[in-house]
């Protein structure tokens, strides 16, 4: 009695701190940027300014009852693509009819370079006199409540601070639908790279708040015969099918091991992660029959960093242009599973893809941020003896057009049989793309060098593009792919896969160079610096010293000067570093192999300093350096490990660090040059 009563008054107190936040200023709310005003608007959205945590608050008018907005938007995986889990542990009798519940919920990770997040709450839903329906929640305190499963070790505890729902009915109808998200998401435990995902307000209204009024706007026009889908098929059957689709690309990303995912070991490189789920895997759905393949499913996954690579081109370009990266043999391939209880390697059945595509539509959602659709690959055999056989992907997108404000950039399919019935299993694979931040004044801080300002992408590519915030854009592009497999075929397929992969990889950067409007996209080519007086400059400066301090040449063809050094130093095999010579050293130059280790961009290089890329050994033993080398004028680096942009451990053989002086025998940056690096 007294432990109800306990949680009783936690809920009025969390009622009470929700309604403030719903319609009062207990946060400072600035309105959404890229909302349009006015009366046809999507509603009214704010996000939170200057906050414990992130916070968003929307306010629209849905043609739908209190009660069933509510138990909608209670029923949080059925919205929140995000959501994995979702599970009421106890429930409790309050006063009014309402209820207390103590839930447990389990987010996907949105990429593989992030620990998923997991909230043990409060959920206290009740009615208030003038006749609203409240839903509200808060996180109960201690990192240890809920479920002590094997799986939680995978999650990170994050905090739900008083959040929900205020649903008010409308005398002539609907309901006016107050909504507050207002999350902790524990930012410290990702790479600081990403930590704007978990440190933005806009995102979690992007991704939940608005999400969720969207959510029950569309069950509103699809209630009310608005909304006519093709294939004679049902509205809720067809968003099934989206919801299948998003929840197995969610899987393949997170590979949780209480899915049955197990991580298998790499081949040395480990750009691409390799995972296999070896349980019988059957569609996102309860027929009976429906098992995938007799021996389970291999994931290849990958995620990077994008610069300057608008997020919806890329996402248009790899649906429209399918043969720029995709290889037909593998689709045949993971579409013949669906066809027999057996899987053959591709390349056993020589088939081409014929270059052709046709995109049938089949829903989308009422602002057409999200799209359902068939595609139809055409293919043709290669010998005489076999027929043609085309191959039909079932295909969702979200965040096509390059206006979208969206959070989420998503291209994800899986293949169906060509009668496509309705619990059809489905293999996800696909690509998801992730803006993390939109520098809108034009240039990056932190700028220690007057190269680093004149090595960014000219002016006038700027103004051809449409201005500096396309071109100061960064992303993560998550890539996951889906393969089936026999038990005896698994390390078979497991290779093929990482090879597809990468292949896949590749292709990406080749496109992200092509659509770039910096041209300085994923892994920038020399087209970034040369050109640039200033860069000729500075690596004349690097090989100079290097010669002067080490008594060697750092190229074996001294001679060459201007554009023509440059080049060498871009293209040198070891990865070549410079960073300000000042008390807190960031980096303001790499050549072709450095950013491919610190796992970044040209741009984004102000981004990292020297101390960030080792930990506590290695700092140690690069500061016991320093006077060594503020004496001498360079010094050897003994072999060890460091860490990239990303987060990931990278190990060197050896390593070199010199002064770098300019022709007016001043100090202007220090060079470190790393041999032999590989990711561990």
């Amino acid at each position: 009695q007294v432990t109800q009563l306990g949680l009783l008054a936690i809920a009025e107190e969390t009622l009470t701190e929700f309604l403030s936040k719903a319609t009062g200023t207990a946060v400072d709310w600035v309105p959404m940027p890229g909302m349009k005003p006015g009366p046809d608007s999507f509603g009214i959205v704010a996000v939170s300014h200057g906050c414990r945590g992130v916070a968003a608050r929307a306010c629209g008018l849905v043609n739908l009852e209190p009660t069933k907005i509510v138990e909608i938007l209670k029923d949080r995986p059925s919205w929140f693509r995000d959501c994995r889990s979702l599970e009421v542990f106890t429930m409790l009798p309050a006063g009014n009819g309402g209820t207390i519940e103590l839930v447990y919920m389990q987010m996907y990770a949105p990429t593989t370079l992030v620990p998923a997040r997991d909230f043990w709450t409060l959920r206290y839903t009740t009615t208030m006199e003038d006749g609203s329906l409240v839903v509200c929640e808060r996180s109960l305190s201690g990192s240890g409540g809920g479920p002590s499963t094997a799986s939680a070790q995978q999650f990170v505890r994050a905090e739900m601070l008083p959040s929900g729902y205020l649903v008010r009915p409308c005398d002539g109808g609907g309901s006016i639908v107050h909504i507050v998200d207002h999350l902790d998401l524990e930012a410290w435990s990702v790479p600081e790279v990403l930590r704007p995902l978990y440190e933005s307000s806009r995102v979690v209204a992007q991704k939940m708040t608005t999400a969720a009024l969207r959510h029950i706007r569309q069950i509103a026009q699809e209630t009310s015969g608005e909304v006519v889908y093709a294939l004679g098929r049902q509205p809720a059957v067809l968003r099934t099918f989206s919801q299948r689709l998003s929840r197995g690309f969610n899987d393949a990303i997170s590979g949780f091991n209480d899915d049955g995912w197990s991580v298998m070991a790499g081949d040395g490189i480990e750009d691409v992660i390799i995972a296999c789920n070896s349980k019988k895997i059957r569609s996102n759905n309860t027929a009976p029959n429906a098992f995938i393949a007799p021996g389970g499913v291999i994931c290849a996954k990958a995620s990077m960093l994008l610069q300057s690579v608008p997020p919806a081109v890329l996402v248009r370009f790899l649906r429209e242009h399918r043969s720029e990266w995709a290889d037909y043999n593998f689709d045949a391939y993971s579409a013949s599973a669906l066809k027999s209880s057996s899987c053959s390697l591709p390349g056993l059945r020589p088939m081409r893809f014929s270059g052709s595509q046709i995109i049938m539509p089949l829903a989308h959602t009422v602002e057409n941020e999200e799209i359902l659709e068939v595609v139809r690959l055409e293919g043709q055999a290669l010998d005489e003896g076999l027929l043609s056989r085309d191959i039909h992907l079932l295909q969702f997108c979200t965040g096509l057009d390059e206006k979208s404000m969206g959070s989420c950039f998503q291209l994800v399919f899986a293949p169906i049989d060509e009668l496509f019935p309705d619990d059809a299993p489905l293999i996800s694979s696909g690509f998801r793309v992730i803006p993390l931040d939109m520098k809108t004044d034009g240039a990056p801080a932190g700028r220690t060098l007057d190269l680093a300002s004149s090595l960014e992408a000219g002016s006038t590519t700027l103004q051809a593009s449409g201005g500096a915030d396309d071109c100061n854009l960064r992303s993560v592009l998550t890539i996951a792919f889906q393969f089936p497999y026999e038990m005896h075929l698994q390390d078979s397929v497991a290779t093929m896969a990482r090879q597809y992969v990468r292949s896949i990889v590749s292709a990406v950067q080749r496109v992200s160079m092509a659509i770039s409007p910096s041209r300085s996209g994923l892994n920038a080519e020399h087209k970034i610096i040369s050109g640039f007086p200033e860069a000729a400059t500075l690596a004349r400066w690097i090989c100079q010293s290097y010669r002067f301090h080490l008594g060697v040449e750092l190229f074996r063809q001294a001679d060459e000067a201007g554009e023509s050094l440059l080049r060498m130093l871009w293209d040198h095999e070891d990865a070549i570093l410079c960073c300000s010579f000042k008390e807190k050293p960031v980096f303001t130059f790499a050549n072709e192999m450095g950013i491919n280790m610190l796992e970044t961009s040209f741009v984004a290089l102000q981004d990292l300093s020297l101390d960030k890329i080792f930990d506590e050994a290695g700092r140690k033993a690069l500061y016991s350096e320093i006077p060594k080398l503020m004496e001498q004028g360079f010094v050897y680096l003994p072999g060890g490990v460091c860490l990239s942009g990303m987060g990931r451990h990278v190990s060197f053989e050896n390593a070199v660090a010199w002064k770098v002086v300019g022709e007016d025998n001043n100090v202007h940056c220090l060079a470190f040059c790393f041999v032999n690096w590989s990711f561990v």
